[in-house]
């Protein structure tokens, strides 16, 4: 018998498991969907719920030792154990404190699986075993990002390494044990053995299921933390009370992200870790060494409508700016958006001396010295277009972000809706091929209605089925168009809110011509909103910006 045992929480005895033949290994892997996993559970059970079930239900774990962390996990169990599909499972049940009486009864439970694990494989207790086992958690030394909350995938956690520019600890439930660095007494009597282990692993760095779990201050009061990146799973209510503690009382820029546990999820959060990793790193140019030619700089921002390219003179004065549909693929889009600015401004591709590329497509785009996120782009063209700017919006085809920017364009705070097509350039794009009408036409509609209509869903597909009910209703365009309006103002102010926007707020973006939408959400604001006639080059700007950077 060769079999792995799989286990997940921290609280698991991986030591005694060891002693008894184990080999241990914590199952956190992220399936690309819940296609088993939804066959057999409610659909509201969390996505690491989920994962445990598609490993099981796909023939990958044969052995699985769990512990009461949450309902989820029970829940787990209990569809694992009518499914069949598992040699060995077992559920530890750990109280939820350290006192007395909780150690006693984890000795118990310990024995209790002891005994079950050493039937199953046909092996005993090796106390030498069983101290060799306690091996150290190995932690890096000096400035570091912490990833806390509840755990993260390895899929997730291995792009979170990728592009910070410090190294990460991953401190989320599981990976934060420190019952591996005890010595254990030095006696072969297994019920004192497993009377001082209960006490180790009750005594651990407490995770949130705990009663009392203030000593996990120290996670985020170390001196040497640059930055944290909170992560919660959809449904998970434990790591969710703790954010707000953590942000209070934090000293280090915060990154809140949520996954469902899936890669497709992680993939949609690569825009905020990359733009968090450019606000803490302390330089950002660190693109490819260049010899200076003409001086010329140029910015490709590949949305998912439009690509827009700016390119800048050695002074750093705009050049020309371009906007072309983006078409079929991002990288023939943005080659086809180069050459239309080279030539109107009457250059050649050799006489850029430095590219830099941003926007979803920025990593198809392979001509470019450097890519770097929308949000710190937007930021820094918007800094450049009026000093003054304080809070970027930008509401964009597939997400919307509002960006708070300090004094020299440096992004302060974000946050972003790109979970769903809600409040997006993309709703609106549906919004008016639903009534017939096309964005330009949408844009100068609803500055004058009547009656002031509310759009109660923001779900894009609810939305549409009731300006189609409204259209039956014989309702006027106009104020059909100005409950759009306000639904996006809405949503989008509740974003502004979040991140502590402050005026003068900028917005930029192609939906910043559409007249309407600003002045509604100029309402919910309460203040006014600042349009450039450049508003649109403004991603393409900032990069364009970073590239004459490389050239100073």
């Amino acid at each position: 018998m060769n079999h792995k045992t799989y286990y997940v929480c921290k609280y698991t005895p991986v030591e005694l498991l060891t002693a008894l033949g184990g080999e241990c290994v914590n199952l956190n892997e992220m399936p690309h969907g819940f296609e088993l996993a939804e066959q057999l559970a409610h659909p509201n059970i969390c996505g690491f719920g989920k994962s445990l079930l598609e490993s099981v239900m796909r023939g990958d774990v044969k052995e699985l030792v769990l512990v009461n962390c949450c309902d989820t996990i029970r829940s787990v169990c209990d569809v694992l154990e009518d499914s069949g599909k598992l040699e060995f499972l077992y559920m530890v049940d750990i109280l939820h404190s350290g006192g007395v009486c909780s150690r006693e009864r984890t000795a118990l439970q310990l024995k209790k699986l002891a005994k079950a694990y050493a039937e199953y494989r046909g092996t005993s207790f090796d106390a030498e075993k069983f101290r060799q086992a306690f091996v150290p958690p190995q932690r890096k030394n000096g400035p570091h990002i912490s990833v806390l909350g509840a755990r993260m995938g390895t899929e997730l956690f291995d792009m979170v390494q990728k592009v910070m520019p410090f190294p990460v600890e991953n401190d989320s439930c599981v990976y934060n044990r420190s019952a591996g660095g005890e010595t254990p007494p030095k006696t072969d009597d297994f019920d004192e053995l497993m009377d001082w282990y209960a006490g180790i692993l009750l005594g651990q760095l407490p995770c949130m299921r705990m009663m009392d779990h203030t000593g996990r201050k120290q996670l985020y009061n170390n001196p040497d933390l640059k930055g944290i990146i909170y992560h919660t799973v959809k449904f998970c209510d434990f790591y969710s009370f703790e954010y707000a503690e953590v942000k209070n009382h934090a000293a280090v820029p915060i990154l809140k992200i949520e996954s469902d546990y899936t890669i497709q999820s992680s993939g949609q959060l690569s825009t905020r870790l990359e733009a968090f990793a450019e606000s803490l790193a302390s330089d950002l140019q660190k693109g490819k060494e260049k010899k200076m030619g003409k001086g010329y700089a140029a910015g490709i921002d590949s949305g998912s409508t439009s690509t827009d390219v700016v390119i800048l003179d050695k002074d750093r004065k705009i050049v020309t700016g371009i906007i072309l549909p983006t078409g079929a693929g991002a990288a023939i889009g943005a080659e086809r958006a180069l050459e239309e600015a080279l030539k109107s401004a009457k250059l050649a591709r050799e006489d850029i001396d430095a590219l830099v590329t941003t926007g979803y497509g920025r990593s198809v785009i392979r001509d470019g010295d450097k890519s770097i996120t929308e949000i710190t782009c937007h930021a820094r063209g918007a800094h450049y277009l009026d000093p003054s700017v304080r809070t970027v919006i930008d509401i964009g085809g597939q997400d919307s972000k509002v960006i708070r920017i300090d004094e020299t364009g440096a992004v302060e705070n974000f946050v972003m809706n790109d979970k769903c097509a809600a409040g997006t350039g993309r709703f609106l794009e549906m919004m008016a091929r639903t009534l017939e009408m096309n964005l330009e036409e949408l844009s100068r509609k609803g500055l004058h209605y009547g009656e002031d209509i509310t759009i109660s869903s923001m779900c894009t597909v609810f939305a549409e089925s009731e300006v189609v009910s409204l259209i039956a209703q014989n309702k006027d365009t106009d104020d059909i168009v100005h409950g759009l309006n306000k639904a996006v103002a809405v949503k989008t102010a509740a974003l502004a809110k979040r991140v502590g926007g402050q005026a003068p707020y900028m917005m930029t973006g192609g939906v910043s011509r559409n007249q309407g939408l600003v002045k509604t959400l100029e309402e919910k604001l309460g203040t006014s909103l600042v349009i450039s006639d450049k508003a649109q080059l403004c991603g393409a700007l900032g990069a364009a910006l970073f590239a004459a950077d490389m050239l100073s």
